[in-house]
C-alpha cells in the first residue's frame, strides 16, 4: 500500500479535516484518556487553532492516497515532531513510517515526545530506533500523563 500513498502540503481549506482525524486516531491509541480529557485537547486544538499555526509556522505534511483522501498529518517543529496521527483503519499499513522517514530525511527530525501510556505509539518509535533520554510525570498541559522524551 505504501506505494500509493504520497506525501504532501496540507491546503488551508482542509485544514477542518483534521481534527475528526486526530480525534479518531487518540481514540484508538490513548486508551488512557477519559471523555473529559479528549474534550480538554480538543478545545485546546481549536482555541489555539494548532493546526493553523503548524501550517504557518513550523511544518505540517499529510499522507494522501490516491484519490486524495488525508490518511494521516505529521507536524515538525525545528528537529522535533510535534505531532503524528493517522486514521485509525491505515494503523499498521506502513503510513506512520513513511512520514515520519520523510521528516526524518527533510528536517533532520532526531527527537519526539510521546504519551508514556500510549503503548503503541512508544513501540513505533523504538522500532524506528528512538531511544528514551527523559521522562516527566505531566504532560506539557500539566495534566498527570507522563511523557516520554526520544531520540535518535
Amino acid at each position: 500500500m505504501s506505494s500509493s500513498i504520497v506525501i504532501g502540503h496540507i491546503q488551508k481549506s482542509e485544514l477542518p479535516l483534521l481534527l475528526p482525524l486526530w480525534e479518531s486516531s487518540v481514540r484508538a491509541s490513548h486508551h488512557f484518556l477519559a471523555e473529559d480529557d479528549i474534550a480538554f485537547f480538543k478545545k485546546m486544538i481549536i482555541d489555539n487553532d494548532v493546526f493553523t499555526h503548524f501550517l504557518d509556522n513550523e511544518y505540517l505534511h499529510v499522507a494522501r492516497n490516491k484519490e486524495g483522501k488525508i490518511l494521516g498529518f505529521i507536524g515538525v517543529s525545528g528537529h522535533t515532531l510535534e505531532m503524528l496521527f493517522l486514521d485509525p483503519a491505515f494503523f499498521g499499513m506502513g503510513i506512520g513510517t513513511l512520514l515520519v522517514n520523510y521528516v526524518m530525511k527533510e528536517y533532520q527530525v532526531s527527537k519526539v515526545q510521546v504519551n508514556e501510556q500510549n503503548v503503541q505509539g512508544v513501540h513505533f518509535y523504538k522500532k524506528l530506533g528512538f531511544k528514551v533520554v527523559g521522562r516527566t510525570d505531566t504532560d506539557p498541559s500539566g495534566k498527570p500523563f507522563p511523557h516520554l522524551f526520544m531520540e535518535i
